[in-house]
């Protein structure tokens, strides 16, 4: 489903974000991804959602080679890649309905379709009773929740959450964590981006680490846990 192959990416020189990157997930896993600051956790997630080309390698997403992706082609993978980040990035005039909907306005869905998908993703994250609230309304992890809905509007294949508990209290954190291993189970792939070791070790999932100047990535744990 995500396919590194010897990926380097290089900001300038002396500016080295990734090195050497080699990262096969396959459809349906549950990967986090760790590291310390400043070990290219968001440049890979940027090179995964094609805001960013690599240097060298290359980047395979759902058998789709996007290493050298055409810029028109770009909307067609983000329908693939659902992404949620740190900052929920909610429209604040709008509703929680219509922030959702706005996903798929964007991208010229019908109004049917609209009507018939919203709900649905509402339900999933728990919130089909609140859909006519504002985000001031809501509590932040219940704004992380639209954030999730949003990004599950085209079905994606993949869902990549890039520390999306960074905002939230412990208790809501595990929440949206239970939330991502629910996703998962209904067969979406999920990488899931954190430096929280007690949120990766409850997940007990594979664990890929990135480590500062390394030549590759530092561990790859079948079932692991937070590993420095």
């Amino acid at each position: 489903m995500i396919v590194l192959k010897n990926v380097t990416k290089l900001y300038s020189p002396g500016s080295l974000a990734l090195s050497n990157i080699n990262i096969h997930i396959k459809p349906k896993e549950f990967v986090s991804l760790v590291g310390i600051s400043g070990t290219g956790k968001t440049t890979l997630v940027k090179v995964i959602t094609a805001e960013e080309r690599v240097t060298q390698g290359q980047v395979i997403i759902g058998g789709w080679d996007i290493t050298r992706i055409k810029p028109h082609r770009v909307p067609y993978l983000r329908r693939q890649v659902g992404v949620v980040y740190q900052d929920f990035k909610l429209l604040k005039k709008k509703t929680v309905y219509e922030n959702v909907a706005f996903a798929m306005q964007v991208s010229d869905a019908s109004v049917s379709r609209i009507k018939r998908i919203v709900p649905q993703v509402l339900k999933i994250v728990g919130l089909e009773d609140k859909s006519d609230r504002y985000p001031i309304q809501l509590s932040g992890g219940e704004q992380q929740r639209v954030a999730i809905a949003r990004a599950l509007v085209h079905a994606p294949k993949i869902l990549v959450a890039d520390e999306p508990t960074g905002n939230l209290d412990k208790i809501h954190s595990k929440e949206i964590v239970d939330l991502l291993l629910k996703i998962n189970n209904i067969g979406t792939t999920v990488l899931f981006v954190s430096h929280d070791p007690s949120l990766v070790n409850y997940v007990k999932k594979r664990v890929i680490t990135l480590e500062p100047n390394t030549d590759g990535i530092g561990f790859d744990q079948k079932v692991g846990k937070y590993k420095l």
